[in-house]
């Protein structure tokens, strides 16, 4: 489960239809129980449970016969998004059954995140098509009602025993997420599965009740640090302050490549930075990402370039997530080099904000390259599931 899940703010098309709101003892909207993070494995006390960390979007499923509803995290549906899950609730659950899960895209033996995204499209025959060309799958891992009873007061451990117990005719697209008792086991899973395209563990303790919005559980996230080149900033939205660090990678093409950005700061940080920065700020025709407003515009609603598809990734990329958003940056010369923390990669990009750890004087920028990056063991998603 990760936390860019939201929906972009703008409207579903002109082809919407209104979501059905099942009639069941637990109804929508339901914010979801979240989790907090912790630095290190919780060690078993006799009532913790582990799971994977799932990547993808968060999704409380509710059934009332016919009547599906998809709800997101932020409380927006996603009923008309994925209507291949829909169908595969039909046919996978039970009657009346209230689920919460992850909406996930297998492609292959791992999970695809950027496949996962494309998915969000207001056009009602992109999402036919979507559903058909990248059909997406639901993995569960909590049970909220089933029948006329709402299980929202009941411990957790009673309640993946009931959950566990209706997965005897669920099916390809509804999977039951595994789950161990063993520390040392999840100490493994935290290893081992990463390479399928999960990013932590998430521990419940076995006593406690669902509660909506709180954050009730822990996650265990990877954490690893690279060196990267300060490339330019954006401004923050309260003023001429900064607001994120660009950040870039060479590749083996030999082009500096955007990456993502550090973004937390103090604001009396964010005020320092402009004055330590500002001997670097370049003119943008002589910046290698100089051209990324025509680059921008010429890949609108087309997937990311990078280093793997031959292209240079620049900091312009627009699309339906950012097509509201001010992309211009400040350009600053690629001479300084800082160390970030980052939790996983996406593709050649950190998948989330990097965190400043410190500045690297004694680094190249040039020897900031892709190279350093660690990459996970490969494993294979259908023998998690199978756990």
């Amino acid at each position: 489960m990760t936390d860019p899940t939201d929906l972009p703010a703008a409207a579903p098309g002109p082809e919407a239809e209104p979501e059905p709101v099942p009639d069941l003892p637990v109804r929508p909207p339901v914010a979801p129980m979240l989790a907090k993070p912790v630095k290190a494995m919780p060690k078993q006390d006799g009532t913790l449970f582990y799971e994977p960390k799932w990547d993808g979007f968060r999704c409380i499923v509710f059934r009332d016969g016919d009547e599906v509803y998809l709800g997101s995290r932020n409380e927006r549906p996603f009923t008309r998004y994925f209507p291949e899950l829909v169908e595969a609730v039909k046919a996978e659950l039970p009657e009346r059954v209230v689920v919460d899960g992850e909406i996930v895209l297998p492609r292959g033996s791992q999970l695809d995140f950027d496949a996962l995204q494309q998915r969000i499209h207001p056009a009602a025959s992109r999402v036919r098509m979507l559903a058909e060309q990248t059909p997406a799958s639901f993995v569960a891992f909590d049970l909220l009602a089933l029948g006329d009873e709402s299980y929202l007061d009941l411990p957790f451990a009673e309640r993946r025993a009931r959950l566990e117990a209706i997965f005897g005719r669920a099916g390809h697209s509804v999977r039951l997420t595994p789950v161990t008792r063993d520390d040392g086991q999840a100490g493994e899973w935290f290893e081992m599965f990463e390479g399928a395209g999960l990013d932590g563990i998430i521990v419940k303790p076995g006593d406690q009740p669902y509660v909506p919005d709180k954050r009730t559980m822990f996650k265990v996230k990877h954490e690893r640090t690279a060196d990267v080149v300060v490339a330019g900033y954006r401004e923050h939205k309260t003023g001429p302050i900064v607001g994120s660090l660009l950040l870039g990678l060479y590749g083996p093409d030999g082009r500096l490549h955007h990456v993502g950005v550090a973004a937390s700061f103090p604001m009396a940080r964010r005020a320092e930075l402009v004055e330590e920065l500002k001997p670097y700020v370049a003119d943008l025709g002589e910046h290698p990402w100089g051209h990324w407003a025509e680059q921008a515009a010429a890949t609108v609603g087309q997937p990311a370039a990078g280093p793997a598809t031959g292209g240079q990734r620049v900091p312009g990329a627009i699309s339906r997530w950012s097509a509201k958003k001010d992309l211009s940056f400040i350009p600053l010369r690629p001479e300084l080099v800082i160390e970030v923390a980052y939790d996983q990669m996406e593709g050649d990009r950190f998948r989330h904000t990097a965190h400043w750890r410190r500045a690297r004087p004694d680094r190249t920028p040039e020897s900031c390259t892709y190279e350093q990056l660690e990459r996970p063991v490969s494993y294979n998603l259908d023998d998690i599931l199978a756990r």
